[in-house]
């Protein structure tokens, strides 16, 4: 027979969890870098975006459109690490928890 209640008590715990994990997420940081270095893009592990650095080398109006990709290419990379760090996260949480195969936290 199921353990309605056990399974609600669990449901409540890992919802309390992914709420101190959000917020958590809001203040790690995480950097992305192209260019060799050359412009930095620092994101919350939300995926906001809370700085930008570029080397002064990079502003010449011929290398508007290089810096303009270097700026995407920072900025994807730094977003891929943040959501990368949250998967960890959020394996760590569930680990234990009998989900079903396949079934991908949040809902």
């Amino acid at each position: 027979m199921v353990d309605f209640m056990g399974m609600m008590k669990k449901a409540e715990e890992l919802q309390q969890k992914m709420q101190s994990m959000q917020e958590e997420a809001g203040r790690l940081t995480v950097e992305g870098k192209s260019g060799g270095g050359l412009v930095t893009v620092t994101l919350t592990g939300k995926g906001e975006m809370q700085g930008l650095q570029i080397d002064p080398s990079l502003f010449k109006e011929d290398d508007v459109e290089v810096l303009e990709d270097l700026i995407v290419t920072a900025h994807n990379e730094a977003k891929a690490k943040a959501e990368q760090m949250m998967q960890q996260k959020m394996a760590e949480m569930t680990q234990g928890l009998p989900l079903p195969p396949g079934m991908k936290l949040p809902f």
